[in-house]
């Protein structure tokens, strides 16, 4: 038992740092585009002399500040504490409908399955 739960740790850890690192990949991606619109748009509201040109930068730079956050920011030490906060204070949140599994439960269910199988 304790070495699953030490391979689920790495599991989860794993895919916790290939999540960190894919937005950091990402982040580069799209902070080339998010620079390149900001100065397009500002060129654009500048020659037209109407700054509803600028409107687009508004959505963009909250996706560029999320992921920001995400792959070099707290979001993911705040996400933590959040959790461990529903955890500790709302963990009828986390149940199950109908309670959690039995074994008498898996056990209804496989045999249910079994006789299904059997009869065709």
């Amino acid at each position: 038992l304790e070495r699953q739960l030490i391979l689920q740790n790495l599991i989860r850890e794993r895919q916790t740092a290939m999540q960190i690192a894919w937005t950091r990949e990402f982040l580069k991606y799209f902070g080339t585009f998010f620079g390149l619109a900001a100065v397009v748009l500002t060129t654009g509201a500048i020659k037209r002399k109407n700054p509803a040109v600028l409107l687009p930068i508004l959505p963009l730079s909250f996706v560029f500040s999320y992921h920001y956050d995400m792959g070099y920011g707290t979001l993911l030490q705040r996400i933590r504490g959040e959790a461990e906060n529903i955890l500790d204070t709302q963990s009828a949140l986390l149940e199950l409908p109908k309670g959690p599994l039995t074994f008498e439960d898996l056990e209804k269910i496989r045999i249910s399955q079994s006789n299904f199988f059997i009869q065709k």
